[in-house]
């Protein structure tokens, strides 16, 4: 069977200004029902007819050029009276013709004086208005500062304002169910394998599912492509360089020589698997679970001194955290190798406190230009003037470790010491890296 019409984005964009502007026209014709229905209790009545009376009265038996002061002193805090010699009068706006014929009942002499009541606008004060006339046409107006009509106004502010609050909530919900998908799926690109989005919706939304299925698929064989590519002039480079080095070994020529030939294919070697680990990013596909984070610190410091290097590690014996094992043993590696390489000496240090934890990496060496410390976490880039001359590898060893900490929703800190020499904090937020159950 099929289906109903879609009308589009904007085909309902104006179905839901049509609701709104038939709401509007109710709550309308409701406040105009209840302010032609509006009485006061029969004192205020009786106070606001005898005010009333005594201003015409008074009014109407002085000269024009007096009336103007004569308004203000029959005045008060609670009922101003204004006189103009206008005889244009207001257009009639929230008409309280049930008030009117109340306070006329109680003072038959304001019958002839063609009294208006009715509501103030918005923007003006006072909560009751009106007006009556003079036997010259002169106008007298009116308005009262005792809340007598408060309910009345409130009635009127949620008349005014209800539509529009119904309009925004309502665009604002088919927006979001229409963008809700586009959103979620968004966060996914470049994760795994696609997984196209239905197209369904509004022709508008459709029209972008479609493009975004496109873009998907375009950045996921992109990405595999490279991840290929990489992988192939990695195999591909190995094996002659393997047999170069078994033939630079057999190679009758003198050791000094053979040991130089010998570092720089080990060189290239490392370069490559750095240029790999780059290259295939982090997997955000695989979940965190529980690791013992201090224990893997120590295995790393261990293996540093096993070869002849001076690392220590301070810190627990045991810390269990939740993060993804492989990112983060090769984050902790990366910082331990740029610490050994350029400053000779590397401490590792693990920080609990309530909010964090922190693995913190320290040496001894000259540091980095305060200048190009956030220059330094860039892919490729070469730090010899702040390091070493004798600089081996691609400068992808603290673009890989940055990478890695920001899959994992961490921050990786980079500062000179005060002391000298490099500091590089991986920092973990606990409420999303501590276990939730004890072991």
């Amino acid at each position: 069977m099929r289906g109903l019409p879609s009308f589009g984005l904007l085909g309902r964009l104006l179905a839901i200004f049509l609701l709104v502007l038939a709401l509007d026209s109710l709550a309308n014709a409701f406040l105009f029902e209840r302010a032609n229905n509006f009485s006061l209790r029969e004192e205020d009545a009786a106070r606001m007819a005898e005010h009333l009376v005594i201003a015409h009265r008074v009014l109407e038996r002085n000269a024009p050029t007096d009336r103007p002061a004569i308004a203000r002193e029959l005045s008060t805090e609670r009922f101003r009276i204004d006189w103009t010699p206008s005889r244009q009068r207001a257009a009639r706006s929230f008409e309280l013709d049930a008030l009117r014929d109340q306070v006329v009942d109680l003072e038959p002499d304001l019958l002839g004086t063609n009294l208006r009541l009715q509501l103030p606008g918005v923007a003006q004060s006072g909560d009751l208005a009106g007006s009556m006339l003079l036997d010259d046409g002169t106008q007298v107006s009116f308005r009262t500062y005792t809340r007598l009509a408060r309910s009345l106004n409130i009635e009127r502010m949620v008349t005014l304002l209800l539509p529009i609050g119904l309009l925004v909530l309502l665009a604002a919900v088919l927006m979001r169910a229409a963008l809700r998908r586009l959103v979620e799926a968004s966060t996914r690109v470049g994760a795994g394998e696609p997984r196209p989005l239905d197209e369904s919706g509004p022709a508008e939304i459709r029209t972008l599912i479609n493009a975004f299925n496109v873009m998907q698929d375009r950045v996921h064989r992109s990405i595999r492509r490279n991840a290929t590519t990489m992988a192939a002039i990695g195999h591909d480079l190995r094996t002659p360089l393997s047999r170069l080095r078994m033939r630079v070994e057999d190679a009758d020529i003198p050791y000094a020589a053979r040991r130089s030939m010998l570092a720089d294919v080990d060189e290239m070697n490392g370069l490559l698997a750095s240029l790999q680990d780059y290259a295939s990013g982090t997997d955000t596909r695989v979940s965190r679970e529980r690791i013992d984070i201090a224990a893997m610190v120590e295995t790393l410091v261990d293996d540093a001194l096993d070869t002849g290097r001076n690392a220590r590690y301070m810190g627990p014996g045991h810390l269990e955290i939740m993060a993804r094992p492989v990112p983060m043993r090769r984050a902790i590696s990366n910082l331990l190798e740029n610490a050994l390489h350029y400053g000779g000496n590397a401490m590792v240090s693990i920080r609990i406190t309530a909010m964090e934890y922190t693995i913190s990496v320290e040496d001894d060496g000259p540091g980095i230009d305060t200048e190009r410390l956030a220059e330094a976490m860039k892919p490729f880039t070469r730090l010899d003037n702040a390091r070493s001359r004798d600089t081996a590898g691609l400068g992808l060893g603290l673009a890989i470790v940055s990478d890695i900490v920001a899959a994992e929703g961490a921050r990786l800190v980079i500062r000179n010491r005060h002391e000298g020499g490099l500091l590089a904090k991986i920092v973990l937020p606990r409420r999303t890296h501590e276990p939730k159950t004890p072991r």
